[in-house]
């Protein structure tokens, strides 16, 4: 009896101090909402917080929640393809270098390139150590360098293996045989979602290999992933912006964006642009987005600098919208400090005025694409509160919302509700265009796609 009083009494204890630690975390809890609203109201951010922010909590958490399921004997196949890939990119390696080394030695492998081969002249990094970054490597495989090719290579296949492959499994959890990334809102400054633990934003997606590793992502059975993306949205975005006459007439007649900066750049008829013009005005668009260098541009398509250096002259001169937007975007941060996207929230840009010119470059290109990924970001996330509560109002069958992959959402739904599904996903992806806050002068478009494995959804 005496023991079981001395439990009561401490237990009693135990009740106090977490009254005592749950009274103390409200109340600083209280106190910081009160700072962080004064500050919100101050930088008028406050719908940034109420519209985008907070409704999206409890959706990201039910994401996490849901996950995504994983076929763990693919991945184990896929290991085994990619260490195979690995021990023959390392054969063809050792053969150029002629003799063994280890391939992930910045040292051993600036001493083949630099001392051994001499494939260029010595280069090293500030620190002094030799300089085999990517950008180095990429370089020299431009100039047709076999040996920094295959490094790249080797390179990607291991990571792809360790990171994804091989990781993978160790994610899957064993009650749900399912993944549950983790969503971060506040982790980049345009407003972008990151995820972690695993990160699942930055699967390749252009090569083989990559795609084979979202294959690897499926539907439970009798069930189907649906992929809805934004077509182009960033391009959309650039032409509403800065207010692109022809481009936005392109929007608006569904044209092919690329095929018509084809045209202007190298006036060319329409009708006669090939598959090349057309990569290459793709490439020249998307570059523009980003802040592309003429040196950038060239080694991505392939032409000499001076070629490259016309094209975005050409690109210039056919649409000089695009460059005031850029201009003025840039003297206005310089001014300010930050950039702001359509719908208002700011993205603070540190080093615009660096007297290092790599720094305010960088820095420079941060800010003109700051707008557009931060205005496609509000677009995802408007999108993604819509259709949760158009969810929320199916009682017949439970769709899930499983990942946000930039300009992606998946979905799982049973087989038979399908085609009505992605009829509603759609018609409310595309209807964001139209909202309170900021209306869009050209239309939004959306890829459907179905398949039991994320890996067929492209």
């Amino acid at each position: 009896m005496v023991l079981e009083k001395k439990q009561i009494n401490f237990s009693a204890v135990n009740i106090q101090e977490a009254k005592n630690y749950a009274a103390e975390d409200a109340d600083i809890t209280l106190r910081l909402y009160q700072i962080f609203l004064k500050n919100l109201k101050l930088e008028k951010l406050v719908n940034i917080y109420e519209i985008f922010e907070k409704p999206l909590i409890k959706i990201l958490a039910l994401m996490e929640i849901n996950g995504i399921k994983l076929d763990e004997n693919f991945l184990k196949d896929l290991s085994n393809k990619f260490q195979r890939k690995i021990n023959l990119l390392e054969k063809d390696i050792f053969k150029i270098a002629k003799r063994e080394f280890k391939i992930g030695s910045t040292k051993q492998l600036g001493e083949i390139m630099y001392n051994e081969l001499k494939i260029s002249s010595l280069k090293k990094t500030k620190k002094g150590s030799y300089a085999t970054s990517a950008s180095v490597l990429e370089d020299l495989a431009f100039k047709g360098h076999k040996l920094p090719k295959l490094i790249l290579d080797w390179r990607q296949v291991t990571k792809l293996k360790n990171t994804y492959s091989d990781s993978l499994r160790d994610h899957i959890n064993p009650n749900t045989k399912r993944v549950h990334t983790s969503f971060l809102l506040a982790a980049t400054s345009t407003g972008r979602l990151a995820s972690s633990n695993p990160n699942l934003q930055n699967i390749p997606i252009k090569s083989d290999d990559g795609r084979d590793i979202r294959k690897a992502f499926v539907s439970k059975n009798n069930f189907s992933l649906i992929s809805a993306d934004y077509n182009q949205i960033e391009m959309r975005i650039l032409s509403d912006l800065a207010d692109v006459k022809e481009l936005k007439k392109a929007f608006k007649n569904n044209e092919d964006v690329h095929s018509l900066t084809a045209s202007q750049v190298f006036n060319i008829d329409l009708k006669k642009i090939d598959s090349d013009m057309r990569r290459k005005a793709k490439a020249i668009n998307f570059g523009i987005i980003y802040g592309i260098s003429q040196y950038g541009l060239a080694k991505q398509i392939g032409v000499s600098n001076i070629e490259a250096e016309e094209f975005l002259n050409s690109y210039f001169m056919k649409f000089p919208e695009i460059k005031e937007y850029m201009s003025s975007t840039i003297k206005f941060c310089r001014k300010n400090g930050y950039v702001k996207n359509v719908f208002g929230r700011k993205t603070h840009i540190t080093g615009i005025n660096d007297k290092n010119f790599n720094v305010r470059n960088f820095q420079e290109r941060a800010a003109i694409n700051a707008p557009i990924q931060g205005s496609a970001s509000e677009i995802m996330r408007i999108a993604m509160i819509k259709i949760d509560k158009k969810f929320s109002e199916i009682k017949e069958y439970q769709p899930k919302m499983l990942l946000q992959i930039h300009d992606e959402l998946i979905f799982e739904a049973p087989n038979q509700n399908i085609e009505e599904l992605c009829k509603i996903i759609k018609s409310e992806m595309n209807s964001v265009k139209d909202n309170n806050l900021y209306s869009f002068s050209v239309p939004l478009s959306v890829d459907i796609n179905t398949a039991d494995n994320w890996g067929l959804l492209h």
